[in-house]
């Protein structure tokens, strides 16, 4: 495959991410937060922020998780726990056996329900055997535009978390601090999501295993400078792939949809039996879960409005009709939906978006078994044998 220069260059600014928490400095303090939670608070008090779910993604990715997630399992977690949580949890009963030694210990913990149900548990955990302070938002599920009633109830709670950080920590909320740092999360939230769109061109210049990778700052460093250094110069590198008419290097025979959080652990691996027929992945499904848009006006209610909006607290027609317009836009052959074990709230409801997608649309549909960060729900030759049945069907279509 024709590889990014710009991946070099995200090595390094992740690297740093890591690193920097660890180092000491007079008054720092340390935040862990789920991935949907409203950062941008935090980063204008000057508050670090780690994410024990881009943690275990790492963990996997880098095929260390599942020692982990066996201690876990041997502390008394269950197995059908989500794999994240498995993983993270396992790193904080035994650094030691964790990269890095783990995440730096947190001053408080803000969990944020808009992506899953299980972070609220894992939190809840977390605080316990840490002893530190949790922070809870409750985002209601949205059926279209959240309605003014739930802005105005999720605006409270993150009124109440700045009196509760401002407390905790003796600082004040700068409101020019907070509106400059959304200017720079909506400014990355744009860029990523014009990065995602140069897949709808032919040939593609990425590919969704691309994209899985050049996520983690959109997560991890949303709202900072850093962020958005890398994606302009991964983006300004896209449209010079596609100015000189240069795709993933590969021949691009099937266009492709995944659904669903990637197989960390066998990302390449996966893709690989896919590419061996042709197949591209133009596009995903959750890494579009960053691309949401701040409005102007009020801060807080602005935020609000947002952080409800995230795909995953939307209902079953919302989904729907995103995946359906994702599928037309990109041009899409074929749609693979990753039945992901750990993950319920994307996948239990996959079944029946598979049999809407196929009646309205009539593509050929794979699901696959498996887990996002435990190896041990991963059979490679069932799903060799899978893939290549969907691939010749597809072949013989098209």
């Amino acid at each position: 495959m024709s590889r990014l220069t710009s991946t070099d260059y995200l090595k390094k600014v992740m690297s740093r991410y890591y690193t920097g928490l660890r180092i000491p400095s007079p008054g720092k303090r340390i935040a862990w937060v789920t991935s949907g939670a409203p950062v941008e608070i935090l980063r204008a008090m000057n508050i670090q922020v780690a994410y024990p779910e881009n943690y275990a993604a790492l963990c996997a990715a880098r095929r260390q998780s599942q020692r982990l997630i066996e201690i876990a399992e041997s502390s008394g977690l269950s197995g059908d726990l989500c794999s994240y949580a498995r993983c993270h949890i396992g790193s904080v009963l035994s650094p030691n056996a964790a990269p890095w030694k783990g995440l730096p210990r947190p001053a408080v913990l803000i969990c944020c329900n808009n992506i899953c149900s299980t972070v609220t548990l894992w939190y809840e955990y977390l605080a316990d055997i840490l002893k530190v302070p949790l922070f809870f938002i409750d985002t209601p599920r949205v059926d279209g535009a959240p309605a003014s009633h739930q802005v105005a109830y999720v605006k409270r709670q993150l009124e109440d978390l700045v009196c509760f950080l401002e407390a905790r920590f003796g600082r004040r909320l700068d409101e020019q601090a907070l509106k400059a740092t959304l200017k720079t999360s909506a400014q990355t939230a744009k860029l990523w999501a014009n990065i995602r769109s140069t897949a709808m061109k032919r040939p593609s210049p990425i590919e969704a295993p691309d994209l899985f990778i050049a996520m983690a700052p959109i997560v991890v460093l949303r709202g900072t400078r850093a962020a958005l250094d890398f994606y302009q110069l991964l983006h300004k590198e896209l449209l010079v792939r596609i100015d000189n008419g240069v795709g993933i290097g590969r021949y691009e025979r099937v266009r492709l949809v995944w659904d669903n959080i990637a197989i960390w652990h066998a990302l390449f691996r996966v893709n690989q039996m896919f590419a061996a027929h042709g197949g591209v992945f133009v596009a995903d499904t959750y890494t579009g879960g960053w691309t949401f848009e701040l409005m102007e006006g009020d801060p807080l209610e602005s935020m609000a409005h947002a952080y409800l909006s995230v795909f995953l607290n939307k209902g079953f027609a919302d989904r729907l009709a995103d995946l359906e317009k994702t599928l037309s836009e990109y041009g899409a052959d074929g749609l693979v939906m990753h039945a992901n074990r750990s993950c319920k709230p994307y996948s239990l409801i996959q079944p029946e978006l598979a049999r809407e997608i196929s009646r309205r649309m009539g593509l050929p549909i794979l699901l696959l078994e498996s887990d996002m960060a435990d190896p041990r729900a991963y059979a490679e030759e069932q799903l060799r044998l899978r893939i290549e049945a969907f691939m010749e069907q597809l072949g013989g279509i098209l």
